[in-house]
Protein backbone atom coordinates (compact mmCIF):
# COMPACT_ATOMS: atom_id res chain seq x y z
CA UNK A 1 0.00 0.00 0.00
CA UNK A 2 1.61 3.25 -1.13
CA UNK A 3 1.45 6.51 0.83
CA UNK A 4 0.18 9.44 -1.22
CA UNK A 5 1.06 13.08 -0.56
CA UNK A 6 -1.83 15.48 -1.13
CA UNK A 7 -0.04 18.61 0.11
CA UNK A 8 -0.76 21.58 -2.13
CA UNK A 9 -3.57 19.82 -4.03
CA UNK A 10 -6.92 21.54 -4.62
CA UNK A 11 -10.04 19.60 -3.54
CA UNK A 12 -13.77 20.25 -3.78
CA UNK A 13 -15.71 18.90 -0.77
CA UNK A 14 -19.42 18.61 -1.49
CA UNK A 15 -21.41 18.30 1.71
CA UNK A 16 -18.94 20.00 4.02
CA UNK A 17 -21.35 22.09 6.11
CA UNK A 18 -21.91 19.58 8.92
CA UNK A 19 -20.87 16.28 10.44
CA UNK A 20 -18.41 14.09 8.59
CA UNK A 21 -17.80 16.62 5.81
CA UNK A 22 -16.95 19.42 8.20
CA UNK A 23 -14.63 17.18 10.23
CA UNK A 24 -12.91 15.90 7.08
CA UNK A 25 -12.33 19.48 5.93
CA UNK A 26 -10.32 20.09 9.11
CA UNK A 27 -8.18 16.99 8.58
CA UNK A 28 -7.47 17.91 4.98
CA UNK A 29 -6.76 21.57 5.71
CA UNK A 30 -4.27 20.67 8.44
CA UNK A 31 -2.50 18.48 5.86
CA UNK A 32 -1.91 21.45 3.55
CA UNK A 33 -4.69 20.79 1.04
CA UNK A 34 -6.47 23.77 -0.52
CA UNK A 35 -10.23 23.34 -0.13
CA UNK A 36 -13.41 24.50 -1.78
CA UNK A 37 -16.15 23.61 0.69
CA UNK A 38 -19.72 23.31 -0.51
CA UNK A 39 -23.21 22.78 0.83
CA UNK A 40 -26.52 24.62 0.59
CA UNK A 41 -25.94 26.75 3.71
CA UNK A 42 -23.80 29.84 3.15
CA UNK A 43 -23.53 30.69 6.86
CA UNK A 44 -22.20 27.28 7.84
CA UNK A 45 -19.66 27.38 5.02
CA UNK A 46 -18.48 30.85 6.03
CA UNK A 47 -17.90 29.74 9.61
CA UNK A 48 -16.08 26.63 8.40
CA UNK A 49 -13.74 28.65 6.19
CA UNK A 50 -12.96 30.86 9.19
CA UNK A 51 -12.11 27.79 11.30
CA UNK A 52 -9.81 26.07 8.81
CA UNK A 53 -6.07 26.63 9.22
CA UNK A 54 -5.26 26.44 5.51
CA UNK A 55 -6.41 28.06 2.29
CA UNK A 56 -10.14 27.55 1.78
CA UNK A 57 -13.06 29.12 -0.04
CA UNK A 58 -16.80 28.53 0.12
CA UNK A 59 -19.11 27.74 -2.77
CA UNK A 60 -22.80 27.12 -2.15
CA UNK A 61 -24.44 24.40 -4.21
CA UNK A 62 -27.69 22.47 -4.26
CA UNK A 63 -26.83 19.10 -5.77
CA UNK A 64 -30.50 18.35 -6.40
CA UNK A 65 -30.52 21.18 -8.97
CA UNK A 66 -28.77 20.86 -12.35
CA UNK A 67 -28.24 24.59 -12.84
CA UNK A 68 -26.81 25.05 -9.33
CA UNK A 69 -24.30 22.24 -9.85
CA UNK A 70 -23.23 23.55 -13.26
CA UNK A 71 -22.80 27.10 -11.92
CA UNK A 72 -20.77 25.89 -8.93
CA UNK A 73 -18.48 23.76 -11.07
CA UNK A 74 -17.84 26.67 -13.44
CA UNK A 75 -17.08 29.02 -10.55
CA UNK A 76 -14.66 26.56 -8.97
CA UNK A 77 -12.66 25.77 -12.08
CA UNK A 78 -9.79 23.30 -12.14
CA UNK A 79 -9.43 20.92 -9.20
CA UNK A 80 -7.25 17.94 -8.32
CA UNK A 81 -9.84 16.05 -6.31
CA UNK A 82 -13.53 15.73 -5.48
CA UNK A 83 -15.01 14.33 -2.29
CA UNK A 84 -18.75 13.60 -2.32
CA UNK A 85 -20.22 13.64 1.19
CA UNK A 86 -23.66 15.23 0.82
CA UNK A 87 -26.66 13.30 2.09
CA UNK A 88 -30.14 13.50 3.54
CA UNK A 89 -31.90 10.92 5.67
CA UNK A 90 -35.33 10.12 7.03
CA UNK A 91 -36.02 6.63 8.40
CA UNK A 92 -39.21 4.95 7.23
CA UNK A 93 -40.49 1.47 6.46
CA UNK A 94 -42.12 0.10 3.32
CA UNK A 95 -45.19 -0.33 5.52
CA UNK A 96 -45.35 3.44 6.04
CA UNK A 97 -44.19 4.73 2.68
CA UNK A 98 -43.20 8.39 2.38
CA UNK A 99 -42.77 9.18 -1.31
CA UNK A 100 -41.50 12.73 -0.77
CA UNK A 101 -38.74 11.68 1.60
CA UNK A 102 -37.82 8.63 -0.45
CA UNK A 103 -37.44 10.64 -3.65
CA UNK A 104 -35.44 13.32 -1.84
CA UNK A 105 -32.97 10.72 -0.54
CA UNK A 106 -32.55 9.22 -3.99
CA UNK A 107 -32.18 12.66 -5.58
CA UNK A 108 -29.53 13.96 -3.17
CA UNK A 109 -27.69 10.83 -2.01
CA UNK A 110 -27.29 9.27 -5.45
CA UNK A 111 -28.54 11.41 -8.34
CA UNK A 112 -26.91 14.48 -6.81
CA UNK A 113 -23.56 12.69 -6.95
CA UNK A 114 -24.18 11.91 -10.61
CA UNK A 115 -24.87 15.59 -11.31
CA UNK A 116 -21.57 16.68 -9.76
CA UNK A 117 -19.63 13.89 -11.43
CA UNK A 118 -21.13 14.91 -14.76
CA UNK A 119 -19.38 18.26 -14.40
CA UNK A 120 -16.06 16.97 -13.04
CA UNK A 121 -15.36 13.59 -14.62
CA UNK A 122 -14.98 14.72 -18.26
CA UNK A 123 -12.24 17.13 -17.10
CA UNK A 124 -10.45 14.46 -15.06
CA UNK A 125 -10.61 11.98 -17.93
CA UNK A 126 -9.40 14.55 -20.46
CA UNK A 127 -6.28 15.34 -18.43
CA UNK A 128 -5.91 11.73 -17.21
CA UNK A 129 -5.54 12.95 -13.63
CA UNK A 130 -7.82 13.43 -10.66
CA UNK A 131 -9.11 11.86 -7.47
CA UNK A 132 -12.74 11.04 -6.66
CA UNK A 133 -13.84 9.91 -3.20
CA UNK A 134 -17.44 8.72 -2.86
CA UNK A 135 -19.11 8.35 0.53
CA UNK A 136 -21.40 5.34 0.77
CA UNK A 137 -22.33 3.46 3.96
CA UNK A 138 -22.20 0.04 5.59
CA UNK A 139 -25.96 0.01 5.04
CA UNK A 140 -25.31 -0.19 1.30
CA UNK A 141 -24.09 -3.79 1.44
CA UNK A 142 -27.55 -5.37 1.77
CA UNK A 143 -31.17 -4.41 2.47
CA UNK A 144 -32.16 -3.44 6.02
CA UNK A 145 -35.53 -2.91 7.71
CA UNK A 146 -36.93 0.59 8.18
CA UNK A 147 -34.42 2.06 5.78
CA UNK A 148 -36.26 2.62 2.48
CA UNK A 149 -34.57 5.36 0.50
CA UNK A 150 -31.37 5.72 2.47
CA UNK A 151 -30.07 2.16 2.18
CA UNK A 152 -31.11 1.95 -1.47
CA UNK A 153 -29.35 5.23 -2.27
CA UNK A 154 -26.19 4.12 -0.49
CA UNK A 155 -26.20 0.80 -2.35
CA UNK A 156 -26.39 2.88 -5.53
CA UNK A 157 -23.42 5.04 -4.56
CA UNK A 158 -21.39 1.96 -3.67
CA UNK A 159 -22.17 0.44 -7.06
CA UNK A 160 -21.38 3.77 -8.73
CA UNK A 161 -17.93 3.80 -7.18
CA UNK A 162 -17.32 0.17 -8.15
CA UNK A 163 -18.29 0.83 -11.77
CA UNK A 164 -16.08 3.92 -11.94
CA UNK A 165 -13.17 2.02 -10.43
CA UNK A 166 -13.61 -0.78 -12.98
CA UNK A 167 -13.43 1.76 -15.81
CA UNK A 168 -10.63 3.95 -14.46
CA UNK A 169 -8.32 1.77 -12.34
CA UNK A 170 -5.61 1.66 -15.01
CA UNK A 171 -5.74 5.39 -15.74
CA UNK A 172 -4.53 8.51 -13.95
CA UNK A 173 -7.94 9.04 -12.32
CA UNK A 174 -8.08 7.53 -8.83
CA UNK A 175 -11.46 6.40 -7.44
CA UNK A 176 -12.19 5.45 -3.82
CA UNK A 177 -15.26 4.67 -1.75
CA UNK A 178 -15.66 5.02 2.02
CA UNK A 179 -18.34 3.00 3.83
CA UNK A 180 -18.78 4.32 7.37
CA UNK A 181 -21.12 2.95 9.99
CA UNK A 182 -23.13 5.12 12.37
CA UNK A 183 -21.76 8.64 12.86
CA UNK A 184 -23.15 11.00 15.48
CA UNK A 185 -24.72 13.77 13.39
CA UNK A 186 -28.02 15.59 13.02
CA UNK A 187 -29.06 12.80 10.63
CA UNK A 188 -28.50 9.89 13.00
CA UNK A 189 -30.13 11.88 15.79
CA UNK A 190 -33.40 10.94 14.05
CA UNK A 191 -32.89 7.26 14.83
CA UNK A 192 -34.98 5.75 17.63
CA UNK A 193 -32.87 2.60 17.96
CA UNK A 194 -29.52 1.71 19.49
CA UNK A 195 -26.62 2.42 17.13
CA UNK A 196 -23.68 0.07 17.77
CA UNK A 197 -20.14 1.44 17.39
CA UNK A 198 -21.44 5.02 17.05
CA UNK A 199 -18.54 7.23 15.93
CA UNK A 200 -17.87 10.90 16.52
CA UNK A 201 -17.46 12.80 13.22
CA UNK A 202 -13.76 13.42 13.83
CA UNK A 203 -13.07 9.70 14.29
CA UNK A 204 -14.88 8.83 11.07
CA UNK A 205 -13.14 11.67 9.23
CA UNK A 206 -9.75 10.36 10.34
CA UNK A 207 -10.62 6.93 8.92
CA UNK A 208 -11.72 8.48 5.66
CA UNK A 209 -8.66 10.70 5.33
CA UNK A 210 -6.38 7.73 5.98
CA UNK A 211 -8.05 5.99 3.04
CA UNK A 212 -7.42 9.03 0.83
CA UNK A 213 -3.68 8.83 1.57
CA UNK A 214 -3.46 5.27 0.20
CA UNK A 215 -3.97 3.59 -3.15
CA UNK A 216 -6.67 1.31 -1.72
CA UNK A 217 -10.07 1.41 -3.41
CA UNK A 218 -12.45 0.76 -0.53
CA UNK A 219 -12.57 1.17 3.23
CA UNK A 220 -15.41 0.01 5.49
CA UNK A 221 -15.35 1.10 9.11
CA UNK A 222 -15.43 0.63 12.06
CA UNK A 223 -13.65 -2.59 11.14
CA UNK A 224 -15.35 -4.94 13.61
CA UNK A 225 -18.84 -3.57 12.89
CA UNK A 226 -18.25 -3.73 9.14
CA UNK A 227 -17.64 -7.49 9.36
CA UNK A 228 -21.32 -8.06 10.14
CA UNK A 229 -22.34 -6.31 6.93
CA UNK A 230 -19.68 -7.84 4.72
CA UNK A 231 -20.38 -11.37 5.97
CA UNK A 232 -24.10 -10.68 5.53
CA UNK A 233 -23.57 -10.44 1.77
CA UNK A 234 -22.78 -14.15 1.66
CA UNK A 235 -25.57 -15.48 3.85
CA UNK A 236 -28.55 -17.20 2.21
CA UNK A 237 -31.70 -15.07 2.18
CA UNK A 238 -33.56 -17.14 4.77
CA UNK A 239 -30.74 -16.73 7.30
CA UNK A 240 -29.86 -13.12 6.51
CA UNK A 241 -33.40 -11.82 6.93
CA UNK A 242 -33.96 -13.89 10.06
CA UNK A 243 -30.95 -12.15 11.65
CA UNK A 244 -31.05 -8.64 10.18
CA UNK A 245 -34.71 -7.97 9.43
CA UNK A 246 -36.22 -8.50 12.85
Amino acid sequence: MSAIDLTGKRYWLVGAGDGLGRALAHHMSRAGIELIVSSRGADKLASLVDELPGKATAQTVDISDDASVAAAAEAIGDIDGLVLLAGVYWPFSAREWNAEEGVAMADVNFTGFMRVLGQVMPLFVAKDAGHVVITSSLSGFRGLPGSIGYTASKAATMSLAECMYADLRQTGVRVQVANPGFIKTQLTDKNQFEMPFLMEPDVAAREMFELMLTDSFKKSFPTVFSLFFRVGQFLPDWLYYRIFAR
